[in-house]
């Protein structure tokens, strides 16, 4: 009876490590779970700032919401992330910005026939210009040596009596 108390030394080593081991195992899987969503939470905030880089802030002027930090700003870019996060592509959120604010949301427009004007419009007044400096320039003086004034002077001659 005596040798039924007595089990053997690793039988009871054994019995007593399995907590430890069951408790490394849960902490090895939480961070591995860990590790994973931190690596998720990096790409999807590396996708919002690229994204809100390409989109210009409504109230600031000539400022991207990534670098605003105006109230509207930081609601757009929760907004970006949130379409990120449910699965919707940068194009799609690119795109349900234009419908929803206008393609002035886009910090650098798209090449279209409504917007062909605003494109050429500083291309087409720098060349002008130019080419008003250049004819200036190039047009022989219309100075002359005759006087200037409208009324010849008078004759000394014809003063005299």
């Amino acid at each position: 009876m005596a040798d039924r108390h007595h089990w053997p030394r690793w039988i009871a080593l054994a019995v007593l490590s399995l907590p430890w081991i069951g408790t490394t195992q849960l902490v090895s899987a939480q961070a591995a779970q860990e590790s994973v969503v931190l690596r998720d939470q990096t790409e999807l905030e590396e996708r919002v700032n690229q994204l809100a880089s390409e989109l210009r802030c409504l109230v600031c002027q000539n400022q991207t919401i990534a670098d605003s930090h105006a109230e509207l700003a930081i609601q757009l870019k929760d907004e970006v992330r949130k379409q990120l996060s449910q699965g919707h592509s940068d194009d799609e959120v690119r795109d349900f910005m234009v419908q929803r604010y206008g393609e002035f949301v886009l910090y650098r427009p798209t090449w279209r026939a409504s917007n062909l004007l605003l494109w050429l419009a500083p291309i087409v007044f720098l060349l002008s210009g130019l080419a008003l400096l250049v004819r200036h320039v190039r047009q022989p003086s219309r100075r002359t040596d005759a006087p200037t004034s409208a009324h010849p002077e008078p004759d000394d001659a014809e003063d005299t009596p």
